[in-house]
């Protein structure tokens, strides 16, 4: 299974829709830091991802970007921030 690391940062200005995509999203997410998530997705995944945040969201009030990540390259990380890491299994429960 091919997998890319992709961040996805969102801006939600209403406090129930923002619950809503942060729970959704830490069920795909290997890390992340308030409104910004890391996460390994299939081509699949990032399709089913994005077409239930449509759903989540307003688009004419709620942002999301999601951005393509070189999973080869390093990340500069400072303070306590870890490196992004595709881990061997997801649980999702």
């Amino acid at each position: 299974m091919n997998r890319r690391l992709y961040l996805i940062a969102y801006d939600i200005t209403n406090d129930k829709r923002l619950n809503r995509v942060r729970y959704f999203l830490k069920g795909y997410s290997t890390g992340g830091q308030k409104s910004v998530y890391e996460c390994f997705l299939t081509d699949g995944e990032l399709n089913y991802v994005s077409n239930n945040l449509k759903g989540l969201i307003e688009e004419d009030e709620d942002r999301i970007h999601i951005f393509t990540m070189d999973g080869r390259s390093k990340t500069h990380t400072l303070g306590i921030a870890i490196q992004p890491d595709d881990p061997e299994y997801f649980y999702v429960g």
